[in-house]
């Protein structure tokens, strides 16, 4: 007894440790599975939409979703008790064994007198496993743990109201701050109290304004008409909507419209006014720019949004302007992968059959291209066509994001649990080809219609060495090389003469990487 006794005080001391939910449910689980030897500790959490698998020990199958009505939850939410069931036979509770093997279980509460956030149930091949002891041993070690959780909720709630007041109060600042309306608000005197930022830019105010009287801050900058129009809030608790007219100080002219309310509290007491300025005369102005900005923005999305990690794309949008029609130039490298054997395997067969074959391929690797921030510039027939360095360019980096791409793609070929190329196209193979250098990207067409691509003599090089390379291979040349550093194994191969080139290219087939 005093063993489990022992147990029992250091698995409160390691559930103790740490608030946080996640620890106190693994660390629930683990020192109930360690201490009562049995086959299966799980902990299921109780929600409003269920009774759902969180944390498991043992090597069998369990549920992972439990019926919230059933009579053993019901029974355990209602009289907040543990239930033992000795052995397998026809019982109310026989839902407590997870698994056919099993023979019997315990399941106990995991919250306080008030709640239940869950339940630690434990099974075993054996009958009448769960003795006194260790039905003893477990209720002690629940209950602490749903103090603990009760501790972590209460904590987690205070750390999020915290945060929602906090955030609140930024957001609220925030508003008055990025609002392009010019935000001034009074006393019930007529005494300013805030301005946001634009206000104060637009009216020339300063901190020592403040305090003082609004009419005497703006005598002579508006009418007396627009003056009188200030004291009607308050005298007769009438709202002044969209009141016209023209701010004048020495340097500056500010065609507006204004805008008049009661400030009140929640119990409708007044305390002062809100006036509203509608600076008019930069509206036209701004609509005009954010249609621009949309505009760009959709571009950037239609464009890349499909070839494109959202990192990069989310970049571009942020910057449009490294978007434009035409072109520029650019240092990349450019990426051709080709199936071999695809012509004589598709001979003969369905085409509907072929597409399928190729969207399965084409999927695994676009997901992988992505994931190494390359730009899918186009589908050739079987052929991918990539590049890393636009429209965003880190040189170095590009070569090797473009290389590792590469090696994974040729290793999730190799994976014989791929899910393509499966069945008859088994034995299908890529080839790719690699070569860094200048060339011209940028969106070729028109405003209606955009294509961002890459053109030059490194696209032509990159695509006669798809054509080198063997079932497997990965074909790069000498300019690739050099950015790679010591990070991958490459191997020399014969230098090829390429169309253009007066004398033959280095090129090299990488082997793995090592760095």
């Amino acid at each position: 007894m005093k063993e489990i006794f022992d147990r029992v005080l250091l698995a409160g001391g390691v559930i103790a440790r740490n608030l946080n939910i996640k620890h106190i449910i693994s660390s629930l689980t683990e020192q109930l599975f360690d201490i009562t030897g049995c086959n299966i500790a799980c902990f299921y959490s109780l929600s409003d939409t269920g009774i759902r698998l969180l944390y498991r020990r043992g090597n069998f199958q369990v549920p992972e979703v439990l019926n919230k009505y059933d009579e053993l939850f019901q029974f355990i939410i209602e009289s907040k008790e543990s239930v033992v069931l000795t052995e397998r036979k026809k019982s109310p509770f026989i839902s407590i064994l997870l698994n056919d093997l099993m023979e019997s279980g315990i399941a106990a509460p995991i919250g306080t007198n008030n709640k239940v956030y869950g339940f630690m149930i434990m099974n075993s091949i054996n009958k009448y496993f769960f003795n006194r002891k260790l039905l003893s041993a477990i209720e002690s070690i629940s209950k602490l743990a749903g103090q603990y959780f009760h501790n972590s909720f209460l904590h987690n709630q205070l750390i999020e109201y915290t945060r929602k007041i906090e955030s609140l109060e930024r957001y609220q600042e925030n508003i008055f701050s990025s609002m392009t309306n010019m935000l001034i608000t009074t006393d019930i005197t007529g005494n300013i109290k805030y301005f946001n930022p634009i206000a104060q830019k637009t009216f020339s105010l300063n901190k020592s304004d403040i305090g003082k009287n609004i009419k005497d801050v703006f005598s002579g900058k508006l009418t007396k008409r627009m003056l009188s129009y200030l004291d009607l809030p308050i005298q007769k608790g009438i709202e002044i909507i969209g009141a016209e007219g023209i701010y004048r100080s020495k340097d500056k002219e500010v065609d507006f419209s204004l805008n008049v309310t009661p400030l009140k509290t929640k119990r409708k007491k007044l305390e002062g006014i809100t006036l509203l300025f509608h600076d008019q005369s930069r509206e036209k102005e701004l609509e005009k720019k954010f249609k621009k900005v949309k505009e760009e923005r959709r571009l950037i999305k239609d464009i890349f949004s499909r070839y494109l990690s959202e990192e990069v794309v989310s970049k571009l949008m942020q910057n449009p302007n490294l978007i434009h029609l035409g072109g520029d130039k650019k240092e990349a490298t450019i990426f051709f992968a080709d199936i071999r054997g695809y012509t004589s395997f598709s001979e003969g067969k369905d085409p509907e059959y072929i597409v399928n074959v190729l969207n399965e391929y084409f999927s695994e690797a676009v997901e992988i291209i992505i994931k190494y921030r390359g730009f899918i510039d186009k589908f050739i027939g079987d052929c991918i066509m990539a590049a890393w360095g636009v429209p965003l360019q880190t040189e170095e980096e590009d070569a090797r994001l473009a290389v590792s791409c590469a090696l994974e793609i040729q290793e999730a070929i190799k994976n014989p649990k791929r899910k393509f190329f499966r069945g008859e196209a088994s034995n299908l193979k890529i080839g790719i080809g690699m070569h860094t250098g200048p060339l011209v990207a940028g969106n070729l067409g028109s405003s209606r219609r955009l294509d961002y691509t890459v053109i030059g003599d490194t696209v032509n090089i990159a695509s006669r060495l798809e054509g080198i390379a063997g079932p497997g291979e990965i074909i790069i040349t000498n300019k690739t090389k050099s950015y790679l550093n010591n990070n991958f194994k490459v191997k020399s191969l014969q230098p090829v003469k390429v169309k253009g080139k007066d004398e033959p290219i280095k090129i090299y087939k990488v082997i793995k990487k090592v760095g």
